[in-house]
């Protein structure tokens, strides 16, 4: 009897819920070995430069700004989405762990969709910051204040936790009895709520709503700032102000590029042909991995306060070792 036979099991009509789900992501592809190796290394780098950048603007009190408490937030739910998704992703297949209990599943589903969905409003507040710095420069730091910052990624956080919260609990109704095989790399909501033999009518809007509050929403928000923003530079006469502003906003766009960009051309490309489903788990996992491995990176070398901040903390380090060998 094969893997899947195993996995699947025949109920009566009375609600099920299954003691477990098999994860059935990444089968069959030769020298998949070396891809998890990839991934592990992603990992890695992932942690030390989300970790560092935390770190750097803790220590450094010239980075205690609300744009850096934005940008902590953003080092925060990268360092956190990976974590949630990449060593259980490393258990499941390469040690072969392929079943994953129930509430684990779920626990799962959460975690990963509420950290991408935080990933994606900390860039939507992030262009909240560059269209008030650069189209109110003189209200800036009246309107964008520690106080505001925080209320606005506390709100993000609750908001996402009660949108995913429910998402959850409604597949926490539905009965599965077919199969319950996931064809997938993590629980993902769509193919965990497709398993389901009762009505899916309510899951299948709450994944409609959840793709127009964590793409839609924030892209329309993002392309409306920058058209504000654009306009508002048109109107400058300094062809040097222009330029001067506009560098300021490069570390954000890369990141908004790097971001939905990925997730636009899978979507786009599973709807418009067929991709086989391991391309599309390939490409899903690079989406959820590579931005946050990229943020830090972006933010260090692209963002001249954090540069001299790095400067400014390795400088007063071996200041403090130049002072201890004297002694």
């Amino acid at each position: 009897m094969g893997t899947e036979d195993k996995a699947t099991t025949m109920f009566n009509n009375t609600f099920v819920r299954p003691e477990k789900f098999y994860l059935s992501g990444f089968s069959n592809i030769p020298h998949i070995r070396y891809y998890y190796a990839f991934l592990c290394l992603v990992y890695i780098l992932t942690v030390l430069g989300n970790g560092f950048l935390l770190s750097l603007i803790w220590l450094v009190k010239t980075l205690h700004t609300p744009k850096y408490m934005i940008v902590f937030n953003m080092a925060l739910t990268d360092l956190c989405g990976s974590t949630a998704l990449i060593p259980k992703l490393l258990d499941t297949f390469l040690l072969d762990r392929r079943y994953i209990l129930y509430d684990a599943c779920l626990s799962y589903m959460f975690f990963v969709m509420f950290f991408a969905s935080v990933q994606s409003w900390t860039l939507v507040t992030m262009a909240y910051d560059r269209l008030i710095a650069i189209c109110f420069p003189l209200r800036y730091h009246n309107i964008v204040t520690e106080t505001s910052v925080a209320a606005i990624l506390l709100f993000i956080w609750i908001f996402l936790v009660s949108v995913i919260a429910t998402m959850v609990g409604l597949v926490n109704r539905l009965s599965f009895c077919r199969s319950l095989v996931v064809n997938s790399f993590f629980c993902d909501h769509g193919p965990v709520y497709r398993l389901a033999c009762n009505d899916t009518y309510l899951n299948y809007n709450m994944a409609s709503a959840l793709i127009t509050i964590l793409i839609i929403i924030p892209l329309i928000f993002i392309i409306a700032t920058y058209v504000c923003i654009f306009i508002a530079l048109s109107r400058t006469t300094s062809r040097k102000e222009q330029i001067r502003a506009l560098k300021t906003c490069t570390s954000h766009l890369i990141l908004v590029v790097i971001f939905f960009l990925p997730i636009g051309i899978t979507n786009i490309a599973t709807r418009a042909s067929y991709i086989h489903p391991n391309a599309r788990m390939i490409n899903s996992t690079l989406t959820h991995t590579i931005p946050a491995l990229l943020d830090p990176i972006i933010y260090a070398l692209k963002t001249e306060e954090v540069m001299n901040a790095v400067k400014k903390l390795f400088s007063r380090r071996s200041d403090k070792v130049k002072v201890q060998t004297e002694k």
